[in-house]
């Protein structure tokens, strides 16, 4: 390897817009990762099967 360092593939931002956008859709992030050619994969928990507010336990009432 050469002594120069290779640029960054991902910014800082870009991984918080990532997680954000996770947590803005209600998913609960467990971890995240960086892959080598700069993918930003974030792994999430399964959300809860039990509906939280009226609506959903409605759509899931009447779910086809």
């Amino acid at each position: 390897m050469s002594g120069t360092k290779r640029p960054a593939v991902f910014h800082q931002i870009d991984v918080t817009r990532a997680i954000r956008g996770a947590l803005a859709s209600g998913l609960p992030v467990s971890r995240t990762e960086i892959l080598p050619d700069g993918r930003i994969v974030v792994f999430h928990e399964q959300p809860s099967a039990v509906p939280n507010n009226p609506f959903d336990q409605w759509r899931q009432s009447h779910a086809r």
